[in-house]
């Protein structure tokens, strides 16, 4: 497992949520849910012989994930993200079948109510989604039994001149047949809708008054009925916040601080389903209030976007809000509603992107510990958030090369890994490799204008530490900080203090070192290895009549090895490289492979 991903992984929350596993060009290869996203996450990385799980684990190089309120929560949310996303490893759930949805027909003179996976602009009222599907069925079980409401779609008034068997086992109120007179059948749908839409404060007041009028009457069954309806509403449970029957286009804001830094977590919900999700970390100015903080970055949000939705759920209230509104407008000509909610469904959806600001703050200074113990142990002005580090791999001389990783804010950037040939070297000699590969890297940075690192790191002792001075000084670059660190004992060498410094092995600092190390001597043994092997490849084909640099050029490519070229057929080499030197190449081959 990369470096950079089990850093991540320890510091995952034991909360419910959803989680992403990313490949090296930042795509989204899997998502999960969890009950505890640690627990689910660290569960990947046991043994296993599951190939679904090992090819997703061999093109992981990040980990990332999104907090819900619950684990249901994050049934809803895994289902938006993967139709959103499309994660090659998600079989399941890719296609667009949804969570089913309860549907009353209010529109109607005598509302129904029924299952429907399909959200429609069509005056009805829409609840859910429910998961488990029997849930949606159970629900509307309940409004049936209660509350009288249909379950069918049979014209009223019709030709039926009795009521069907729905009436008789006490499912329906029969309004196809006038059981139940118009008035009386709204005040139950109204009831309905009280218990649907969760105000179960205010329907239990009306059920309660109806429990006791039907006792004082010692109309005892009709009594026991309500003390029902009354038990079934006190279990409601709470309907989900990140989804929603409304069809609501809305933008939810988080924001969290600390001193230094201002998070904002930013949830993108369309069509009525949060599908996305996006972060940010800015530095905090000096005495800017948080409204003056929150109004710039809402603006420039804004000036990169093509869209603006129907609402802008705000993290907290401010006098700017008017201002903003002006210049939203002056970018579009779009109504729009900014709100700063203080109870209600918005407002749990602002508290859950404000918990996500939190802990993506919380998340980068934990990365960023070690780097205040590099910054405070060297002496540095600033924390070293770019390290490059440098190792060169050789087998006796042969096949010399370098290798230059990457850590930007403590992590791997693999993007910006480059590997080189030594040139100029001749023979076994590391400390000269490493001067001519610093060099040249560093005199490309200049002359293309590139960042250059905030500290340097080298594997190796004093010799290797003052080869990379001298390449270096040799450009200019007096102000870059070099250490390097020797492998027997782990000791970092830095120009001021020649016995080196000898870190606690608990020390943060030093497990930094170590990772960038190891990923440094990593790249280039395998760079290395590479290079024996393509070099072991040509040297089977030099002295062959007819195959030259270039057609060795064009067997490499297509067959990798000697074991590809023996395995192909005649008829291949043949179309490929001609008939006589195809010959020549298979007489070669059976001489020195007998």
């Amino acid at each position: 497992m990369a470096t950079g991903v089990k850093k991540k992984i320890s510091l995952l929350p034991k909360k419910p949520g959803i989680y992403f596993f990313k490949n090296r060009d930042n795509t989204i290869i899997y998502i999960g849910k969890a009950r505890s996203l640690k627990e689910r996450v660290n569960s990947y990385f046991q043994v296993t012989s599951d190939p679904k799980i090992q090819n997703i684990l061999s093109e992981t190089t990040d980990v990332d994930f999104v907090l819900t309120d619950s684990e249901k929560e994050a049934v809803f949310l895994e289902n938006n993200f993967i139709q959103q996303f499309q994660p090659k490893y998600n079989l399941r759930l890719k296609d667009d079948k949804s969570f089913p949805y309860v549907k009353l027909t209010v529109q109607e003179r005598f509302p129904g109510i029924q299952l429907t996976r399909k959200v429609e602009q069509d005056g009805a009222k829409y609840f859910g989604p429910f998961s488990p599907a029997f849930q949606a069925r159970n629900t509307i079980h309940l409004i049936n039994k209660y509350f009288g409401i249909r379950g069918c779609e049979e014209a009223i008034p019709g030709k039926r001149k009795r009521p069907c068997l729905e009436y008789d086992v006490h499912l329906c109120s029969a309004p196809c047949v006038d059981y139940v007179s118009e008035e009386e059948y709204r005040e139950d749908v109204k009831n309905g809708l009280l218990f649907l839409e969760g105000k179960t404060e205010e329907l239990l007041k009306i059920l309660n008054r109806r429990m006791r009028e039907a006792a004082s009457k010692q109309e005892f069954e009709q009594a026991t009925h309500w003390r029902d309806i009354i038990r079934t509403v006190e279990n409601i449970k709470e309907k989900p916040t990140l989804i929603s029957a409304s069809m609501e286009n809305k933008d939810i804001f988080g924001f969290f601080r600390d001193k230094e830094n201002v998070a904002f977590y930013v949830f993108l919900m369309r069509s009525g389903k949060v599908i996305e999700s996006e972060e940010f970390i800015l530095q905090k100015k000096k005495d800017t209030p948080d409204e003056e903080t929150l109004f710039q970055f809402l603006v420039k949000f804004y000036e990169r976007r093509d869209e603006i939705p129907d609402t802008i759920l705000l993290p907290l209230s401010s006098r700017k809000k008017e201002e903003f509104r002006k210049k939203l407008t002056s970018l579009t000509q779009k109504t729009f509603r900014i709100i700063a909610p203080l109870k209600g469904k918005n407002k749990k959806l602002v508290n859950l992107a404000n918990k996500n600001a939190e802990f993506l703050l919380r998340k980068r200074q934990d990365l960023l510990s070690p780097l205040q113990e590099v910054k405070k142990i060297l002496g540095l002005s600033s924390l070293p958030k770019r390290i490059e580090g440098f190792d060169i791999s050789n087998t006796g001389g042969q096949e010399s090369v370098g290798s230059l990783v990457v850590f930007k804010n403590g992590l791997p950037r693999k993007e910006d890994y480059r590997k080189y040939k030594i040139k100029t070297v001749m023979g076994p000699n590391d400390v000269a490799s490493l001067k001519e590969v610093i060099h040249r890297r560093y005199s490309r940075a200049l002359k293309d204008k590139e960042d250059l690192p905030d500290l340097i790191l080298v594997d190796g002792g004093k010799g290797q530490l003052n080869a990379a001075r001298v390449a270096i000084q040799k450009l200019g670059l007096v102000n870059l900080s070099i250490i390097s660190l020797a492998k027997k004992e782990e000791i970092v060498y830095i120009h001021k203090k020649k016995e080196g410094l000898k870190l606690e092995k608990t020390s943060p600092a030093l497990k930094l070192f170590q990772n960038i190390r190891d990923e440094a001597h990593r790249f280039a043994v395998t760079f290395h290895r590479q290079r024996r092997k393509k070099k072991s490849f040509e040297s089977v084909l030099d002295g062959i009549p007819g195959i030259g640099n270039k057609r060795k050029h064009i067997l490499l490519t297509k067959f990798k090895s000697v074991e590809g070229i023996k395995k192909a057929s005649p008829e291949e080499l043949v179309s490929i490289i001609g008939f006589k030197a195809s010959k020549a190449l298979i007489d070669k081959l059976a001489k020195n492979f007998l």
